[in-house]
């Protein structure tokens, strides 16, 4: 096969089912997105005189570090050449502050890269002040989610596209949108919900496209999320919930944001977390009863309904898992240190690191418990009461006698 036909045949694949509607609504995301990247969050500081810029390290000084066992404090001096902004080409020291917390504290040396902050002088005659905020890792970072888009495009296509487009919409709702929202005080949980339902609503019927199977899927996953959030709020009462487990509470309070209410903006962030699964699983559930209608159109609500529900018992089997490792995989050092230490089960599990991160395990596959069964009676409802278009509908009539298609659909 040579490299042309081989191209027409991936555009053809791969680029194919390009509706009307759907550019539209990609557009019209496409342009909310623009919108939310130009949008301030109100926290910037506008009269912050500091220049970020990327340095690298030509000299280090460490007389004034000093080790006490694994902990290192005091302060390494490091000499550095500016490579970008108005400062390119400074070669001056910079101030590494070591705190004594590995997850804090940096080492340089000669030839890495770093960022620094530059901070002009009051006098104007006066040289600039360095100091070093961490190793350089933008660039890296860029190239990355440039890979990452590229490959998604490459192999999904128009599906890519939209899928591409449906992450970069989400970054920028929860970054300026979501987290300015609850620093101003805004109910964590009914924001929570509000974005969750507007990321829902465009994700996936950027993925789904326009379609009933779309409708099917967004309606399941509001029904399931709403369910799952009273059930939170009930069960948070006894549970006596202690938000101040998420990283760099106590610090936000410090920071002047002592008002906030850290028990709810936990509850909303088990909402906003779980939310990828949850929609993950009505499309899944939505489209596999699409495939069975259009095979068997002549199916009863209740015969496709039954279709649907076997399919969310098979899919949720794997959900539950995912998001047990989710959860788990970030709290793995602190499950080590209550193992090596011989702490009982029971106190390990009554603590409250431990015991928020099994609440919001429980309340993820709770919400997947119930978003299975609302996604396949509202996809059946929509799929029973709606023929098929005249083509399609004549293929699976002439399919649908098949021993083939009975077994599918015995199987299922």
């Amino acid at each position: 096969m040579s490299i042309r036909s081989s191209l027409s045949a991936y555009m053809r694949h791969a680029w194919a089912n390009v509706h009307k509607p759907d550019v539209v609504f990609v557009l019209v995301v496409f342009v909310a997105s623009f919108i939310l990247t130009l949008l301030p969050t109100g926290y910037e500081k506008t009269a912050d005189r500091s220049v970020r810029a990327r340095a690298v390290v030509l000299e280090t000084w460490n007389d004034m570090v000093h080790n006490y066992g694994i902990v290192m404090q005091g302060e390494q001096i490091v000499s550095v050449r500016v490579l970008n902004g108005p400062y390119k080409g400074l070669e001056a020291d910079a101030n590494n502050i070591l705190y004594g917390k590995a997850d804090l504290d940096k080492i340089f040396h000669v030839g890495d890269k770093a960022l620094v902050v530059i901070d002009p002088a009051e006098a104007s005659s006066a040289p600039p002040v360095l100091t070093v905020l961490d190793h350089y890792r933008l660039d890296l970072e860029i190239g990355l989610v440039v890979l990452f888009f590229f490959l998604l495009i490459l192999y999904g296509g128009w599906t890519g596209l939209r899928s591409a487009l449906s992450f970069a919409f989400a970054v920028l709702a929860v970054w300026k949108v979501l987290v300015p929202a609850f620093l101003r005080g805004s109910p964590p949980v009914l924001t929570s919900l509000g974005i969750v339902g507007l990321l829902s609503f465009t994700i996936i019927f950027l993925v789904a496209g326009l379609t009933r199977t779309g409708v099917a899927a967004f309606l399941g996953t509001l029904l399931g999320t709403l369910a799952s959030a009273v059930l939170a709020l009930i069960t948070s009462i006894p549970y006596r919930l202690n938000g101040a487990v998420m990283p760099f509470s106590e610090t936000l309070r410090f920071g002047g944001f002592d008002h906030l209410n850290l028990t709810q903006i936990f509850l909303a962030g088990t909402l906003l977390a779980s939310s990828g699964a949850f929609m993950d699983l009505a499309i899944d559930i939505a489209a596999a009863m699409e495939e069975v209608h259009k095979k068997r159109p002549g199916l009863s609500f209740l015969e496709l309904t039954a279709s649907g529900l076997v399919v969310g018992r098979k899919v949720t089997g794997t959900m539950f898992t995912t998001l047990l490792l989710a959860y788990t995989g970030g709290y793995t050092s602190q499950l080590m240190v209550f193992i090596a230490q011989g702490i009982p089960m029971g106190n390990m599990f009554n603590l409250s690191y431990i015991s928020s991160e099994v609440f919001h395990t429980l309340m993820g596959s709770i919400g997947l418990v119930l978003i299975a069964p609302f996604t396949a009676i509202t996809t059946a409802a929509f799929f029973v009461r709606a023929p098929l278009p005249a083509s399609a509908s004549a293929n699976a009539l002439l399919k649908g006698s098949s021993a083939e298609t009975t077994n599918l659909y015995e199987s299922l």
